[in-house]
């Protein structure tokens, strides 16, 4: 039961409704924000009444927005009862309703990158912010919220809402409280700088600030976010983490990165956390991360004292997390800083700190051309995220990726990718688990060599090869066969295995 040590002043008590409540405050065609970012700091319960009283009857479908995916108490319960008009700026494939509703055609998905959203919002691009709905471990006394481990784009959201529900859940620990900074730009032309210098700088409050009259109504909570534990990293992982060392060193060696390591950014999932994991066991020590999401690995190294600083607009709570954080959490509330999504991704502070990027694609081409979000071309995985952000500004920017997909039945590296996301102007160097090329400065087809000879898989080396060869007797400068790879995607498609 809600405390006053959740709810700092009496008027916040007579603010306490059902989910159901809550829920009915939500109509029709509204925008609806919320909070989190990736399964991270979201609210749940009132999006899992507002979705049962769907299934009984109401007519409801929604715009929801957000700061990145969210858990499946938003994206699945809604999406699975046509509770879901439109979604932006990003989802994941995890959330099968919402995917089926995307690439079925029933829901109108808009990728963005994540760092222009909130500004965008703020612009009046997209309309009015009907409902912003917020997950907190507090409320203050003066209605500013202490926030969870997911901030995304919700100080933003919170800035132009019409109503505010905010969830108060007891399961965050109350001494995150202090973590986060939150900041919200100008918009043009008062914009300045932002004054970020240095990773761990804070230049905002440590609460979203709202104030008592715009809270609108206060639901309990006590669901914990839905995340579990990253795999441990597998073979290919620590050999592309064995590469991606080398090559800093390397770096270092020749003076393109000074002996004190520029701040690292590291995506999503069980492969980034595990290259990232990899960084255990090099010479580097007193490490900064200025980054979107702060996995598990990112906990792991501030344990060990390789990372100093880690700043992020959320860090993705697993079982393992909890479990170490509660172990000191002064350690990770001194070390760690929660920021807004369009201050975290934000290209101004990226360059200006030298942000080494380090994403994971779905494919490359051998041009350098690469895939996020589309499988086949068509069929949206999960949106681009701030991939986009970090590689196109970051001091060094780095893709990495198993040479091979789907039980080595695909090749990760293809003539041309069938959606580009980042095109080749965007990365620098590209790692496998088979080895790492530097495309920098180099024309397409050296490019093309170097991907095909260092980072793809023996199996599909030759096929490679051949087709380098023919498409360059109808250029010589950018050699791509069209009729070739769409024949290998009608190959894909009709028997599920690559033919190059």
């Amino acid at each position: 039961m809600l405390g006053d040590d959740r709810l700092r002043s009496p008027a916040l008590f007579e603010k306490i409704v059902t989910p159901e409540e809550a829920a009915a405050l939500i109509e029709d065609g509204m925008n609806v924000g919320v909070g989190g970012f990736t399964p991270s700091g979201y609210p749940k319960k009132t999006t899992m009444a507002l979705a049962k009283a769907i299934k009984n009857g109401k007519k409801c479908r929604i715009n929801i927005w957000s700061g990145a995916s969210v858990g499946p108490e938003i994206e699945e319960a809604l999406a699975a009862v046509d509770g879901v008009k439109s979604r932006m700026p990003y989802y994941a494939a995890s959330n099968k309703s919402m995917r089926a509703g995307i690439n079925g055609g029933k829901i109108d998905y808009i990728d963005l990158h994540l760092s222009q959203f909130a500004q965008q919002v703020d612009y009046g691009f997209y309309g009015d912010v009907d409902v912003a709905i917020v997950e907190a471990a507090a409320i203050n006394a003066d209605g500013s919220i202490v926030l969870g481990p997911g901030v995304g784009n919700i100080p933003m959201f919170v800035k132009h809402a019409k109503k505010v529900i905010v969830e108060v859940n007891t399961t965050i620990p109350l001494s995150m409280e202090g973590m986060h900074d939150i900041y919200i730009c100008e918009k043009p032309p008062r914009r300045t700088e932002i004054p970020i210098y240095h990773v761990g700088d804070r230049i905002g409050s440590p609460y979203l600030e709202c104030g008592l009259d715009r809270i609108t109504c206060i639901v309990e909570s006590d669901i914990v976010d839905h995340v579990r534990n990253l795999n441990a990293p597998d073979a290919n992982s620590i050999k592309i983490a064995e590469y991606l060392v080398e090559f800093l060193e390397h770096e270092q060696k020749h003076g393109r990165l000074p002996q004190e390591m520029l701040p690292i950014q590291s995506g999503v999932g069980s492969i980034a956390n595990a290259v990232l994991m990899g960084l255990s066991k090099s010479k580097y020590e007193n490490l900064k991360m200025y980054s979107e999401i702060l996995q598990d690995a990112v906990f792991s190294l501030i344990k060990m004292g390789k990372v100093s600083q880690a700043s992020g607009c959320a860090f993705t709570p697993s079982p393992n997390v909890w479990k170490t954080y509660n172990e000191d959490p002064d350690l990770y509330r001194k070390s760690i800083v929660l920021r807004p999504l369009d201050i975290s991704n934000n290209p101004e502070v990226i360059r200006r700190l030298g942000v080494i990027s380090i994403n994971t694609p779905l494919e490359f081409d051998i041009y350098g051309q690469a895939n996020s979000t589309h499988v086949m071309g068509s069929q949206m995985m999960n949106g681009i995220g701030g991939s986009g952000d970090y590689m196109r500004n970051g001091y060094l920017t780095i893709f990495c990726t198993p040479s091979t997909a789907k039980g080595g039945s695909i090749s990760s590296i293809v003539p041309m990718v069938t959606h580009a996301d980042h095109t080749e102007h965007d990365t620098m160097v590209f790692i496998t688990e088979q080895g790492l090329a530097d495309i920098r400065g180099l024309s397409p087809v050296k490019r093309a060599k170097l991907i095909i000879e260092n980072c793809a898989h023996p199996d599909y080396k030759a096929q490679l090869w051949e087709y380098l060869r023919e498409a360059q007797r109808k250029n010589a400068h950018m050699p791509v066969d069209l009729a070739h790879a769409f024949d290998m995607q009608a190959h894909y498609e009709k028997y599920g295995t690559m033919k190059i």
